[in-house]
Parts: C-alpha cells; structure tokens; sequence
C-alpha cells in the first residue's frame, strides 16, 4: 500500500539518482530498472542489512547527519522508518538538503500520530515518535524545505487476519476517500528551499568511522 502511493507522487524517475534513507529497500526496488542510480543508507544506531539479495551489494552504514555523498548529488530521497527515530532530527534534515540538488525532492514517510498502527508496539511504524500532518509540515519548513504535497496509506488494521490482507485494497480505497485523519502512515514531499541556507558548513566536523568485525559493526569514534 505505501509503495502504490509512492509511485503515484513520483510516476517517473528516469535518469534520477535515488537514495532510500533509513529502512527504504523495500520500497526502492520498483526505481532499479529505471533510475541512474539507487543506493540505499541505513543510520549506524539501527544497523545494516544486504541489499538487493542478488548482484552487488547497494546499501551502506552510516551516520544520518554525515552522509557519504557530494553535495547536490542526488535527485530523490525517500526517507522511511528514519525521522521518527533518530536522535539527530535536525541534523538528518540539513544533510539531506546538501545532497539534494537545487530541483531535488524529499518524500517522508512516518507513523501518523492519530492512527491506530502507531498506538501498537508490534507495527513497524509502532516506535519512535508520529507526526501530525501539521507537525511535519512545520518541522519541513524550519529545516529549509517546502511541502508540496501529502498522502496517506494503511488505513486497514494492523492484524494478519487473511480476510483483512485479501481486502486491504478496499480498505485503503474508503480510507482515502472518509477517513484520511486516520491512518497508518502520512507521507510529505517536500521540495529544497535552495535561498533558504548555503551547503558550506561554518567548521569541519570529525568524521566517524566504521570497522567491520565478525559480529557486525563497531564504533571506533572520530578520526
């Protein structure tokens, strides 16, 4: 339900560069064979997962607010299961706006304050604080974007009750259409302020690095 909604805000990415910022590989699969480029983030405090399961790998570990990526060098962001948990809100927004070039776009998807998915700690979208689309509008705004548009999905119930899977199109379709305040997920794209800020930072910040161990990734601390 949220990959059908994604496609309709963004119907074409032709010649793009996408990044998935957070837990997005299972929504950047459909941009592979259309898109320059797709590379996936996922933030050092959530951990890494291999991406795609076949061919070369194209997900990383990083910090959020340190991207490994030139700046204005990328023409999408979607941003999923990442805002509503990082310690670094803020600094996750800045970034994404010095990678994004001038005609660049931002989709943010989190938990909708109001809906039933965020009240239940066994959804994915059950951590980590929900927005209102007011909050996110404004939290946009303050960090040099523009909203331009918001969606919604999962409006069904958060069950796995087979009759509730089989209709999940009907509910997403009466849900839409009566019942917007409620559900599961909001979804903002948003465009980059470019006369709102400058790409240079004031000083140089350490960079942290990442040495690959046996049982995963550890922290070695600024270099």
């Amino acid at each position: 339900m949220i990959r059908r909604q994604i496609r309709a805000i963004w119907p074409d990415s032709h010649d793009m560069r996408v990044l998935g910022l957070g837990f997005a590989t299972p929504y950047l699969r459909p941009f592979r064979d259309e898109t320059e480029r797709v590379v996936a983030v996922m933030p050092s405090s959530q951990g890494v997962l291999p991406w795609p399961p076949e061919g070369p790998g194209l997900v990383c570990l990083a910090d959020e607010a340190e991207l490994p990526l030139a700046d204005r060098s990328i023409d999408r962001v979607l941003l999923v299961h990442a805002l509503e948990s990082t310690e670094q809100v803020r600094g996750t927004l800045r970034e994404i706006w010095r990678v994004l070039t001038d005609s660049g776009r931002l989709l943010v998807i989190t938990p909708n304050r109001r809906g039933i998915w965020a009240r239940l700690d066994n959804t994915p979208f059950g951590q980590g604080r929900p927005y209102t689309p007011s909050q996110l509008s404004k939290l946009l705004r303050e960090n040099m974007y523009t909203p331009l548009q918001t969606a919604s999905a999962l409006f069904m119930p958060p069950f796995h009750s087979r009759f509730i899977l089989r209709s999940a199109p009907a509910w997403e379709q009466v849900g839409e259409r009566w019942f917007p305040t409620f559900a599961g997920v909001l979804m903002v794209e948003a465009a980059k302020q470019i006369y709102a800020g400058s790409t240079l930072r004031e000083q140089a910040r350490k960079k942290r690095s990442y040495l690959p161990m046996p049982q995963g990734f550890r922290k070695i601390g600024p270099v």
